[in-house]
């Protein structure tokens, strides 16, 4: 599991808005928030710059923790 540091996400859309733009490109994936860390944790066959891609793509800043 790859983990993001994700900056700007404040509630459960945000949390939505994060896991669907991730699955919509990789459905399998695994997607957990915690939004008082500010990390998305990710298992995907996705790459991580393709992670955070569709992170930075919802208006979110995001990195590798």
């Amino acid at each position: 599991m790859q983990i993001f540091s994700v900056e700007g996400m404040t509630c459960g859309h945000c949390v939505k808005a994060v896991t669907q733009a991730v699955q919509s490109k990789d459905p399998a994936a695994s997607v957990k928030v915690d939004l008082a860390a500010k990390e998305v944790g990710v298992e995907s066959r996705l790459s991580a710059d393709d992670v955070i891609g569709l992170i930075t793509e919802e208006g979110y800043s995001a990195k590798l923790a």
